[in-house]
């Protein structure tokens, strides 16, 4: 049955990659970007919106201009990689901590509470917040301190939200794409960016009150928090 899908992130990547299939299968897309104008075309079924998702004006203006459509699922993708490497090699500054925590947390947090009043309307919808599992506790290889830091505080955001919302019969999961070849991922990595993006529209179609919270890939294998 078609759903009504909005994706944050959707400029490129896997948050394009995702609008495109899901639009392809059926689903109603609505699309944000910071900059649509700026962006490469998605195609015309696809509604384009535009968002900062580190803003909170811009979560208020985007549920202004959909007010009153049922969002049957929210999938947080946008995000950032700022700081790679160690401490030596990455010099983070206090702008990068703040772009990387605002956009990889806060930007799911900002999303969800914005438009609560559409999962709401949709009778039992779902919330997917790209983590990674650079962002798991048991993955402790050092370095790219912000992307680790952050991806972590994005899966303890998603159970919390699991929590809280489960009354209302909204689950909600967090999920590792993969390392993908994408501009974030880079071409050292090994998973194609279509099928990261398959698995995880297969994810979240599994997503449910009984799963609310979990943490997994994109092939479903699960996670430690």
């Amino acid at each position: 049955m078609p759903q009504t899908i909005l994706i944050t992130g959707t400029s490129r990547g896997l948050g394009r990659e995702l609008a495109i299939q899901a639009q392809q299968r059926g689903d109603r897309v609505i699309a944000t970007m910071r900059a649509p104008h700026a962006s490469p075309a998605l195609p015309p079924e696809i509604e384009v919106l535009p968002l900062e998702v580190t803003k909170t004006d811009a979560h208020a203006e985007l549920a202004r201009q959909i007010e009153g459509v049922a969002i049957d699922l929210l999938v947080c993708s946008a995000g950032v990689f700022p700081g790679r490497g160690g401490l030596r090699e990455a010099q983070c500054t206090e702008l990068d901590w703040f772009i990387g925590l605002m956009t990889n947390v806060a930007g799911p947090y900002f999303a969800v509470r914005a438009l609560l009043p559409n999962l709401r309307l949709a009778g039992r919808a779902k919330v997917a917040i790209i983590s990674s599992a650079m962002g798991s506790s048991e993955n402790a290889a050092g370095g790219s301190y912000i992307y680790r830091a952050s991806k972590a505080g994005a899966v303890n955001l998603a159970r919390n939200l699991a929590v809280e919302l489960a009354p209302l019969g909204i689950a909600v999961g967090a999920y590792h794409p993969g390392w993908v070849r994408t501009d974030m991922g880079t071409g050292a990595a090994p998973v194609d960016l279509n099928h990261s993006a398959t698995g995880l529209l297969e994810r979240f179609a599994e997503l449910s009150s009984e799963t609310s919270g979990i943490f997994e890939d994109y092939l479903g294998n699960p996670i430690p928090f």
